[in-house]
């Protein structure tokens, strides 16, 4: 699925710099060899940059800095990753252990069978995540939704649907972000009649976006922050928690939940197929669970948590948590639709969206 790991790989989830352990960082820096998967180590598959910082600080050095258990990362983009899962399914024994990966990732190396289903009686913590989030094959840690991102001196009033990006009263205002090009199909398919299982009307509706006001087009996170903080644009849609982020770091920038309901994305950690320390697998994901590593995290990435029992300061909750109305009203994924559609829906954007 091509759609995978576009919010995180696409700028290396780089938004904000929090400084990472030497000793953790060196570990990051290793790539697991195979007398090293056979010994007493839990081989951790994870992307690399300040999004590995954080999850050493918020969770594993906390949670196994004492631990006979020692943590070795394997570090790459997920194209890399999922295709070393790929590789080593066949085999007797994999070099990794526990792999993270996005909602959508995770579907599809679940359906060419490079994951574990779950064994949730060796994870004592499950039952604490939201129902709405659970899947057999990858335990969630955080979760966010694209809503619409607006900037407030220029439109005081709240948007309200995933409609006023076609607003022609924001003609060259409008901006989007070119490798989520997925998000604004599903956008555009929920707020013209149809569905996140078929998009069809998405696409005349994206021709029409097109010619009422005229989108600029960036190819990343960073640039559309600038593009915002330029008051070049007024209005997009993007993830909830880059809305939290840039607000934080100062530009001028609200978000507001589309009455469509949001389009759902988590983030999580799964068991290979082939993992050679299965225990310390499950235990690394139960730890994970715990509320308070759940709280950190999820601070450290401006997303909500996937948990009910995370310790967060209320101040903080309410800044990063969907309410109760809003999480009913998210919108999930078909993956199988999804997967047999994306290359379909890339080359459309390409050559009829970009042209």
């Amino acid at each position: 699925m091509t759609v995978s790991d576009h919010h995180l790989a696409a700028d290396g989830l780089d938004r904000r710099r929090l400084l990472g352990l030497g000793s953790a960082a060196a570990l990051g820096a290793m790539l697991p060899t195979p007398s090293q998967a056979q010994s007493g180590d839990l081989v951790v598959s994870n992307w690399g940059g300040d999004w590995n910082e954080r999850i050493v600080k918020g969770f594993e050095a906390p949670a196994f800095g004492s631990s006979p258990l020692r943590i070795v990362h394997d570090l790459a983009p997920v194209p890399e990753r999922k295709a070393k899962l790929l590789a080593e399914r066949r085999l007797p024994r994999g070099t990794v252990d526990v792999t993270w990966l996005s909602d959508a990732d995770a579907y599809e190396m679940n359906a060419q069978g490079a994951l574990e289903t779950l064994d949730v009686s060796r994870i004592p913590s499950h039952g604490s995540i939201n129902e709405k989030f659970r899947l057999p094959y990858l335990v969630p840690c955080i979760y966010g939704g694209v809503v619409i991102l607006y900037n407030p001196a220029k439109i005081p009033v709240p948007p309200t649907s995933f409609a006023d990006l076609w607003n022609p009263k924001y003609a060259g205002r409008v901006g989007l972000m070119d490798q989520i090009y997925f998000n604004y199909i599903y956008a555009a398919a929920l707020s013209h009649g149809g569905s996140m299982g078929d998009v069809g009307k998405a696409f005349p509706a994206l021709l029409d976006m097109k010619k009422a006001v005229q989108p600029r087009l960036y190819p990343s996170h960073q640039a559309l922050a600038a593009a915002f903080k330029d008051e070049e644009i007024w209005i997009s849609a993007n993830y909830s928690a880059r809305a939290v982020q840039w607000e934080v770091e100062g530009l001028p920038i609200r978000w507001s939940y589309p009455r469509e309901g949001a389009v759902f994305v988590s983030f999580g950690a799964g068991i290979p197929k082939r993992a050679r320390n299965v225990d310390g697998a499950y235990k690394y994901l139960d730890a994970m669970l715990q509320p308070k590593p759940m709280g950190a995290i999820a601070e450290a990435t401006s997303y909500s948590v996937a948990t009910g029992n995370a310790e967060l300061a209320p101040d903080m909750r309410k800044r990063l948590e969907f309410t109760p109305e809003q999480i009913a009203k998210l919108n999930f994924v078909d993956y199988p639709y999804a997967a047999k559609s994306d290359p379909k829906w890339v080359e459309w954007w390409n050559k009829e969206f970009k042209a």
